[in-house]
């Protein structure tokens, strides 16, 4: 979402021709992906349901989820919870528990502004993903920039390949991760955590450590969704490659918030919506989940390519369908 955008405040004619379409939509699909139709069914239940409206009252924390999760239920979207509230300052964030997945909404404290800031993943499970040609800036040395949540199905479908490509280059190019959100809950938190610390701390062996992850601690512990299985399969993890387990667990205790919330901001800084998102020397580019295809692209931003860029790859890594 772009920064300093205005608040929406539509009439209430406006309310009463969207939703109805919304609640329907809702009940197929309780997290349908589109951004549009997220920011719309909050501001709408803002508007209508919400004591405080647009006329700056502010609700509180607590009223805020259970005015959201009353507003869900009593239009027949069911099988969910409501699992917190945070208060992030300027605005709410409402987490709701649905299908073992944690779906995160957002708002306003006074209601004039509403929304996902990091909106759902579109469930692309469906779809085939292709490359789109796209204008990269050329530079001797392209900066890559996977904007991912650490447990997010697709951000992991991403990651094992682009952890390939990065052992191919190396030091031809600057490979980042960029763990910017956290929505399936504190064992991502954590996990983002010490993903942030390896880069920090041994950014030479973060992408072996990457491509671990993908293999082995993503299917044991995304479904359990258990701090100690993450944090217990990390540290066998990184001390199995030579890092420093014991330094990377203390930044992540020093550093760790403040590292995410820096990934956070250069997220919304660069406009990121969704996980996985692939941007090379700051564009954005659209390309096929295999190692070969992110290579094609990230070779196309060199002014002149390496002898690396030559070899075919030819693996993928996969994950379970799911939406962040």
């Amino acid at each position: 979402m772009e920064e300093n955008k205005e608040a929406i405040t539509p009439s209430e004619n406006t309310v009463s021709e969207h939703r109805q379409s919304i609640v329907d939509t809702m009940r197929k699909n309780p997290w349908v992906a589109s951004t549009f139709v997220l920011g719309l069914f909050v501001l709408v239940l803002l508007i209508t349901n919400f004591s405080g409206g647009i006329s700056g009252n502010v609700i509180s924390q607590d009223e805020a989820g259970k005015k959201l999760l009353s507003f869900y239920q009593s239009n027949g979207v069911e099988g969910l919870s409501l699992e917190s509230v945070k208060d992030l300052g300027s605005i709410y964030q409402v987490n709701f528990l649905y299908q073992n997945n944690t779906i995160p909404l957002y708002m306003t404290k006074d209601g004039t502004l509403a929304g996902s800031l990091n909106p759902i993943s579109q469930d692309n499970s469906s779809q085939t993903q292709e490359e789109t040609p796209t204008e990269i800036t050329k530079s001797d040395k392209p900066v890559v920039d996977l904007f991912i949540w650490s447990y997010c199905p697709y951000g992991v479908q991403a990651q094992g390949p682009l952890a390939e490509v990065a052992k191919l280059l190396k030091d031809k190019a600057e490979f980042n991760a960029i763990l910017y959100y956290d929505g399936h809950g504190a064992f991502e938190t954590q996990e983002n955590k010490i993903q942030a610390c390896i880069q920090k701390l041994a950014k030479d062996k973060y992408w072996d450590y990457a491509a671990g992850f993908v293999k082995t601690i993503y299917p044991k512990c995304s479904t359990s969704r258990d701090v100690a299985c993450d944090k217990s399969e990390s540290i066998k993890l990184m001390n199995s490659l030579g890092i420093d387990s014991t330094k990377i667990m203390a930044c992540v205790d020093s550093d760790g918030e403040s590292l995410i919330k820096a990934y956070a901001e250069k997220a919304q800084q660069s406009g990121v919506s969704g996980s996985p998102t692939l941007m090379i020397n700051g564009v954005k580019v659209n390309s096929a989940r295999t190692a070969d295809a992110y290579k094609t692209s990230i070779c196309s931003a060199f002014n002149t390519s390496p002898s690396q860029c030559s070899t075919t790859l030819n693996s993928t890594a996969t994950a379970s369908s799911g939406n962040c």
